[in-house]
């Protein structure tokens, strides 16, 4: 009965991202978290959910020439090392994880929070991005800041599992104003997939991981993408986003504060 309420969560939130293309990590650790999980097995495991669920996308979206290569290799300079960096730490400061459960959970509420802001102010970042499309900025992506920015995200990454997504996004957006959607999601995709997946050794490492739980999350997940997406066009996804954004702010509010 566990496996199959598992499998169950595990289609709810797929019907979800598929619907509104909300990151599953900002969903799924939080509701791992509320089942009971320790902080530790619901962000190490969901790393691994996030790996492999967007190396479908992945795949697809360099088949089609949606991946900026130069702006993934800059910021998979600055993250991937600082995702082995926060893993060494994590592991010299307690081999139990208990210990640094609640930098976990604190690292999960601020990114929530982030998430939270990023969806709902989705509408002005998007109507920014249309007006300066224009721009002549460089699109080298060869910035220091891009690096700086994949720092950041490499720590929390692997501290909360969230904001590979959503907060990349909206990064690539601002950054990068020039570049078609496919190409700003593309991108993001084609970087969140590496650095979920170093992320999710580090955690491996660690003992962080249930696998038992990424299959059942997997097996209710992958199907409900799929039919979210094809749903999405009957759903639309902005009626959802205010909804979510609140949530995931109450939720951030709670790991953050509390």
């Amino acid at each position: 009965m566990e496996i199959l309420f598992l499998v169950l969560t595990g289609g709810l939130i797929g019907l979800i991202v598929g619907i509104t293309g909300v990151g599953g990590g900002a969903l799924m650790t939080p509701a791992l978290l509320l089942f009971g999980f320790p902080a530790h097995i619901a962000i190490g495991t969901d790393l691994w959910f996030a790996a492999l669920t967007k190396t479908g996308g992945l795949l697809s979206h360099h088949k089609q020439g949606h991946v900026n290569w130069t702006i993934v290799r800059n910021l998979a300079m600055g993250s991937l090392p600082a995702a082995v960096v926060t893993g060494i730490l994590l592991s010299s400061w307690s081999d139990a994880p208990e210990n640094y459960a609640p930098l976990l959970k604190t690292a999960l509420g601020f990114m929530l929070i982030l998430t939270s802001v990023a969806l709902l102010f989705r509408t002005k970042i998007t109507a920014l991005y249309s007006r300066q499309q224009n721009s002549q900025a460089d699109a080298s992506g060869s910035s220091l800041r891009l690096i700086g920015v994949g720092v950041v995200l490499g720590v929390f990454v692997t501290l909360s599992s969230v904001g590979a997504g959503a907060i990349g996004t909206a990064v690539l957006m601002i950054m990068f104003p020039y570049l078609a959607p496919k190409n700003i999601v593309g991108t993001d995709i084609a970087h969140a997939v590496p650095l979920t997946f170093i992320a999710g050794l580090v955690h491996l490492r660690l003992g962080n991981v249930d696998f038992v739980l990424l299959a059942s999350l997997l097996a209710g997940s992958l199907p409900a993408i799929y039919l979210g997406s094809a749903l999405s066009s009957r759903i639309p996804g902005r009626l959802l986003h205010p909804i979510l954004a609140s949530l995931l702010m109450l939720l951030g509010l709670k790991y953050a504060l509390f």
